[in-house]
């Protein structure tokens, strides 16, 4: 059995690269390595997490060196977390997110459809909810009102997913992340974003005047949640399931800044801003079918987590922090 994985440089990706490893079963991953944010990150990142994985860099929408990877390494599971991020990215980059997240997903369908891959587990994302869903979050409530392109494809890919599940028995899993942190993390993401600049004693942007509530969930928590899914595929005749995988416990951003604060042992000064387009007031993930179906079961509070977070951005980015 073995197991593809793509965006295996990236934040979640190396984490799972690292765990799958780490339980015996042979990884190989694809990355692309753009530009999004540091590519020499992504190199230092996959060097400490999974030095044993084979990841080559690949784009998602070169169908024929994906072929060429597929016949290859003949995969028999995939993760699937390639994509291009970022909610406010997609207002300046639209086309990014098309290649990326709709035709390159296309190919993975595709290229799973044809060489018998047993199951594909890929990344939604919680902003799927968009302004017509009621914290908590549960996969029963309407995706149709999404509040960025980013969120759009996501929801296509659930769609896309789900067609070649009913039409080509293809046994496909997506799952919506809830906010996801730890050490090696996105640097464009609140957690990172917020614990340099406390760091390096700057003033902190605070978004909607700091009333904002998100679900941030432990990379480590995410990483049980992946393995979980891809071990438990659907039984059901129309093989595609949706999962929230969160920690079912929003936080305040204030809250969230005071932790980081304590970690960093400093205060800092918050700038309070307008709400910004793409943003969302509210997430809280309903992981009740996750643990239903694997026995998702996040345990990390921020308390715990951040810290090593804020000891992470010091080791390594030291004075650029």
């Amino acid at each position: 059995m073995s197991v593809l994985v793509t965006g295996a440089a990236g934040f979640i990706g190396a984490h799972t690269c690292q765990a799958l490893a780490t339980r015996g079963d042979l990884v190989v991953g694809l990355d692309n390595y753009n530009d999004y944010y540091d590519p020499q990150l992504k190199r230092d990142r996959v060097a400490t997490l999974c030095p044993q994985v084979t990841i080559r860099p690949l784009d998602l929408t070169d169908a024929a060196g994906l072929a060429a990877l597929f016949d290859e390494w003949q995969p028999t599971r995939v993760v699937h977390l390639a994509a291009q991020a970022g909610v406010r990215y997609s207002l300046q980059n639209p086309q990014a997110y098309v290649q990326s997240n709709l035709v390159g997903f296309g190919n993975m369908l595709e290229l799973c459809r044809h060489r018998g891959v047993q199951h594909l587990v890929y990344a939604s994302s919680s902003s799927v909810y968009g302004d017509s869903a009621t914290p908590p979050f549960s996969e029963d409530q309407r995706v149709d009102q999404p509040r960025s392109l980013y969120a759009a494809t996501k929801a296509a890919n659930e769609l896309m997913a789900h067609s070649y599940a009913q039409l080509y028995g293809l046994a496909a899993t997506g799952l919506r992340f809830f906010t996801v942190y730890g050490p090696w993390g996105r640097p464009d993401m609140a957690p990172l974003l917020f614990s340099r600049a406390v760091l390096a004693g700057r003033p902190i942007d605070v978004f909607n005047q700091g009333r904002m509530q998100r679900d941030f969930t432990h990379v480590s928590d995410i990483v049980a949640g992946i393995l979980g899914a891809l071990d438990h595929p659907s039984p059901d005749a129309v093989p595609h399931r949706l999962f929230n995988l969160g920690n079912h416990t929003p936080v305040e951003l204030e809250r969230f800044i005071e932790v980081i604060e304590t970690a960093a042992g400093r205060s800092t000064q918050r700038v309070y801003r307008p709400m910004q387009a793409g943003d969302m007031l509210r997430t809280m993930a309903d992981t009740t079918r996750a643990r239903q179906a694997f026995g998702f079961e996040p345990a990390t509070t921020i308390e715990q987590g951040m810290p090593a977070v804020v000891q992470w951005c010091r080791d390594y980015f030291g004075d650029r922090a």
